[in-house]
C-alpha cells in the first residue's frame, strides 16, 4: 500500500494539493493525526521549514521522507493559503501475540525468532513483514521434519490504534526418516558411516530410540561428523559434493542422499609457525605436537589451534585469531602446514556485572568471581567464575557476555546473567490421633534472604516428642572464604506414650564449625560440640537400651570434636551433569565426656555425560560407629539407619537392620529399627532428560538401582534382623524416580520393586518425600 502511495505521489502531483501556483513561503505546518509520534520526530525528516519556499519537487520530497521513517501508513499533503497542511495515518502498534498449537517449538523459541524479523510487543505493525510470517513460520517447522505443519495468522484491531497477532498452528506429524543413501563411499560401508550420525533411519525399534526425527541441525552435523572421519584418517581434500533432501507426495517420508568425493591419503611433511608472537613464541611451540611425515589429522590440528587460542585467551588477547594455511604437494600427496598465530590487543576487564538476580545479593554472586577488575582477561578465570556461580544451587543457569567499553579498545566490560531457581524447602504439619495432637513446622534454605547463607530452623511439638533446632551457615565469614557456623537443638522424647518403644531420651546440646578452603575445589572443616542425653526406660523399653543403661548408664555429657575433608567438582549444586562430590568425616569424643565414642562417614556421588542428553550417576555412604576407652558398648542414639528415599528406596524410612525386642515379651508384627553401629548404602541411576515439560531444568527422572543394609558387631542371641557385616544381606530395588525443584523444595517420588528382603523388613512400593533430590 505504501508503495502505491508513493508512486501516485510521484507521478501524480495533483492529487497531493490544489495548486495555485508553482510555489509559495510557508508561513505555517499543520500536522493532523498523530497519535504516539511526536511531530518533532516529522519536522525533523522533512526537507523544508517555516520561512522557506516550497514547490511540487519538495513536495514529493516531503512524502518520501516521511515515508522512510516507517511509522505511518498512510500520508496526505495539502495546502490551505500558505499553511502546509500534512494528515498522517499512524501505523498500530503490536499489543499482544498470541501463539496456540505450538508443541515442536516452544513459544519462546518462536517469540524470538518473531522478534528478529521486527515483529514483538510495542513494535510498530508492518504489513510487509505479517504477510511473510505464516511462511516464515511454516520453513521453521519444515526444518524441523514436520513438512505438513499449517500456521494461520490473522490480526485483531484493538482501542488506540492497536492490534493483536494471533498465530494458529496445526503442526501436523513428523515425516519419518525412511532412508539416507551414501554415494561414492570406500574406505568406510553405509553402515560404518551410519553407526556415527544422529540422524537413523525409521524401523520397528525406533519407537524405543531418540535422535531418529530429522531436522536441518541434525543433518549439518552429520555431515560435519562424516567430514571428520574421513579428515582424522588423512583424506584432507574430502568433500561431500551434494546433500538432496527429498520429500514424499504424502509429506510423511523423508529420503537423504549423500553424495561424496573421498579423495586420497596426504601426509603432514612440514610444520611451521608464523605471527606476531614475541615472548610468548617459546609457549605457543609447546603446543605444537603434530608429527612430520604422518598421517595428516584434521582434529589434532584443530586441538592445536584451540590450544593456542585458549593458552593467548587466558593472556588478557580476547580476539585470537588462529588460522592455518595449507600447501598441498599433490605428486608426494603430502601438505606443508603453517600455522599463523594473531594475538590482536590485550584486553582489560573493566567492570563486572550482575543481571537476573533479582532475590540474591551482588555481593554473594561477586565473592565467587575468580576473574578480577582492571586485570588481563583470562577465559580460565570467567569459567571458574561462572563454575563456582553453578555450584552454589540458587541458579538454574549461569552464562556470561563481554561487551566492548565505548572508548577504549583495550577495554571489555562482562556481564554474568543469572536465572534463580528456589534453593530451599519449607513445610509444616498438624494432625490428631491416637497419640494427641501434633504440630510441626520446618525451614531450610541454603540462600537465606539473598544472602548466601545457610539457615535452617524446626520446631516440632506432639505427644511424644518436643523438638526445637536451629542451624545457621555462613560461606564467607571472612573475605578469605573461612566459613563460620552454629547450631543448638533441644529434644525431648517419650516413645513410651506409643508403648511399643525402642528407646527414650532427652537431649539438649550446640555446635560451632569452620571451613577452611584448601584449594577451588577441596576444603577442611572443623567442629566443636557439645551433647548432654539422659535416657529414661520403662515396661515397654527395648531390651538392647535396657543392656545398654545397664553397662554405660543413663546421662551423657558428650564433648565432641571432628574433622571433615571434602572435594567437590560437580558442574552444578542442583541438578549436576558432570563431576564428582568426596566427602570423608571422622568425629570422636574428648576427655570429659561421660562415654567415648566416634563416628567416621564416606559420602561419594559421581555423575558422567552419556550420549543422547543421559546422565549416569552412582552414589555410595559407608558409615562406622566404634567405641574406645572404657567404653563397651555404643550409644544407641549415634546408631546409623538405613532404607527411604535417602539411601534405598523401597524400603520405609530408616526399617532396615536389626530391630527393637521388648523384655515385656509384646512382639509386635513389624518391630521398630534401632539402627546399628555399620551401614552401607548406594546407587545407580540412569538420569532421563524429560524434554517434554515446559521447564526441563527443574525436573528430572531416572531409573535406579539401590541397594544398602545397616549391620552390628555384636549380634545378639536374642535379635532379629541383625548381621554381622555380610555383602550377602544387602537390600536392593529397582524403580524410576522423578524430582521436581518446586518453591517448597524439592519433591521426589520413586515407584520401586525390591529384592533379597527379609520378612522383617518393611517395603513401600511408593514413596514421597520433601527435600531429597538425585
Amino acid at each position: 500500500m505504501i508503495r502505491l502511495l508513493l508512486i501516485s505521489f510521484i507521478f501524480f502531483p495533483s492529487c497531493l494539493v490544489l495548486q495555485e501556483k508553482d510555489s509559495w513561503i510557508i508561513d505555517d505546518i499543520r500536522i493532523s493525526g498523530l497519535q504516539r509520534v511526536s511531530a518533532g520526530s516529522v519536522f525533523a525528516v522533512m526537507p523544508v521549514g517555516l520561512g522557506e519556499e516550497i514547490d511540487q519537487e519538495l513536495f514529493k520530497e516531503i512524502a518520501s521522507s516521511i515515508f522512510q521513517t516507517g511509522k505511518f501508513d498512510d500520508v496526505k499533503l495539502g495546502r490551505d493559503g500558505n499553511a502546509l497542511l500534512i494528515d498522517l495515518e499512524e501505523r498500530p502498534t503490536i499489543d499482544e501475540i498470541s501463539i496456540e498449537g505450538n508443541k515442536q517449538i516452544k513459544t519462546d523459541a518462536l517469540l524470538d525468532g518473531l522478534k528478529k524479523s521486527g515483529i514483538f510487543e510495542g513494535a510498530l505493525y508492518k504489513r510487509s513483514v505479517f504477510e511473510s510470517l505464516s511462511v516464515e513460520l511454516e520453513r521453521q517447522y519444515s526444518s524441523q521434519g514436520k513438512y505438513s505443519a499449517e500456521v494461520e495468522v490473522r490480526t485483531d484491531d484493538l482501542p488506540k490504534n492497536r492490534v493483536k497477532l494471533s498465530v494458529e498452528i496445526d503442526e501436523g506429524e513428523s515425516a519419518s526418516l525412511k532412508k539416507i543413501n551414501i554415494v561414492g563411499n570406500k574406505l568406510y560401508s553405509d553402515q560404518e558411516i551410519l553407526d556415527g550420525f544422529k540422524l537413523k533411519e525409521t524401523n520397528w525399534l525406533s519407537v524405543f530410540s531418540r535422535g531418529s526425527s530429522y531436522s536441518r541441525e541434525n543433518l549439518k552435523g552429520d555431515l560435519e561428523t562424516l567430514e571428520s572421519m574421513y579428515k582424522n584418517n588423512g583424506y584432507l581434500k574430502f568433500d561431500v559434493v551434494s546433500t538432496m533432501v527429498s520429500i514424499s507426495e504424502n509429506k510423511k517420508d523423508i529420503y537423504i542422499t549423500i553424495k561424496i568425493n573421498e579423495g586420497d591419503v596426504y601426509k603432514v611433511s612440514e610444520v611451521k609457525l608464523a605471527g606476531d608472537l614475541d615472548e610468548e613464541e617459546i609457549f605457543i611451540r609447546s603446543f605444537i605436537n603434530i608429527p612430520v611425515q604422518e598421517t595428516y589429522v584434521e582434529g589434532l590440528l584443530k586441538f592445536t589451534e584451540d590450544s593456542i587460542s585458549n593458552f593467548l585467551e587466558n593472556f588478557g588477547y580476547t580476539n585470537v585469531d588462529v588460522s592455518t594455511s595449507k600447501e598441498v604437494n599433490e605428486e608426494e600427496k603430502s601438505v606443508a602446514l603453517t600455522i599463523y598465530v594473531d594475538p590482536g590487543q590485550r584486553t582489560m576487564l573493566n567492570r563486572i556485572s550482575f543481571e537476573g538476580n533479582e532475590r540474591t545479593h551482588d555481593v554473594v554472586l561477586r565473592r565467587e568471581m575468580r576473574q578480577m577488575e582492571k586485570s588481563w582477561v583470562s577465559n580460565n578465570l570467567l569459567e571458574t567464575s561462572k563454575l563456582r556461580l553453578d555450584r552454589l544451587g540458587f541458579f538454574k543457569k549461569v552464562d556470561y557476555e563481554k561487551k566492548a567499553v565505548p572508548g577504549s579498545p583495550d577495554e571489555v566490560d562482562v556481564i554474568f546473567k543469572v536465572e534463580e531457581q528456589y534453593s530451599g524447602s519449607i513445610g509444616g504439619s498438624i494432625g490428631y490421633g491416637a497419640y494427641g495432637l501434633s504440630l510441626g513446622a520446618n525451614y531450610s534454605e541454603k540462600n537465606a534472604f539473598g544472602t548466601g547463607n545457610s539457615v535452617s530452623v524446626g520446631i516440632n511439638y506432639s505427644e511424644w516428642r518436643q523438638d526445637v533446632s536451629f542451624n545457621f551457615f555462613d560461606p564467607y565469614f571472612t573475605i578469605d572464604g573461612i566459613g563460620l557456623g552454629y547450631g543448638a537443638f533441644y529434644r525431648k522424647t517419650d516413645y513410651g506414650n506409643f508403648n511399643i518403644a525402642a528407646y527414650n531420651t532427652d537431649s539438649y546440646g550446640g555446635n560451632v564449625s569452620f571451613q577452611l578452603p584448601i584449594s577451588e575445589i577441596e576444603r577442611l572443616g572443623l567442629n566443636l560440640s557439645f551433647d548432654n542425653t539422659q535416657i529414661k526406660t520403662n515396661a515397654f523399653s527395648s531390651r538392647q537400651l535396657v543392656d545398654f543403661y545397664n553397662s554405660e548408664g543413663f546421662d551423657f555429657n558428650t564433648y565432641s570434636a571432628g574433622v571433615t575433608w571434602s572435594q567437590i567438582t560437580l558442574d552444578r549444586g542442583l541438578f549436576p551433569t558432570n563431576g564428582m562430590s568426596n566427602q570423608l568425616s571422622l568425629t570422636v569424643t574428648l576427655p570429659g565426656s561421660n562415654i567415648n565414642y566416634g563416628r567416621f562417614n564416606h559420602d561419594f556421588k559421581i555423575f558422567r555425560p552419556l550420549p543422547l542428553n543421559l546422565i549416569f550417576s552412582y552414589r555410595s555412604r559407608i558409615g562406622i560407629l566404634f567405641t574406645y576407652d572404657d567404653t563397651e558398648t555404643a550409644p544407641p542414639y549415634q546408631h546409623f539407619y538405613a532404607g527411604g528415599m535417602r539411601s534405598v528406596r523401597g524400603f520405609k524410612q530408616n526399617y532396615l537392620g536389626p530391630k527393637a525386642i521388648y523384655s515385656s515379651g509384646y512382639s509386635p508384627r513389624y518391630a521398630r529399627p534401632i539402627g546399628g553401629p555399620y551401614s552401607i548404602s548406594g546407587g545407580f541411576d540412569l538420569i532421563i532428560p524429560l524434554d517434554f515439560v515446559p521447564d526441563p531444568r527443574s525436573l528430572r527422572g531416572s531409573v535406579f538401582l539401590d541397594y544398602g543394609n545397616v549391620f552390628s558387631d555384636g549380634c545378639r542371641a536374642y535379635e532379629t534382623n541383625c548381621y554381622e557385616f555380610d555383602l550377602s544381606e544387602l537390600r536392593y530395588s529397582i524403580g524410576v524416580g522423578v524430582t521436581w525443584i518446586t518453591a517448597l523444595g524439592p519433591l521426589s517420588f520413586a515407584l520401586a520393586s525390591v529384592f533379597n528382603d527379609s520378612p522383617e523388613d518393611r517395603t513401600e512400593t511408593f514413596q514421597f518425600e520433601i527435600g531429597t533430590q538425585f
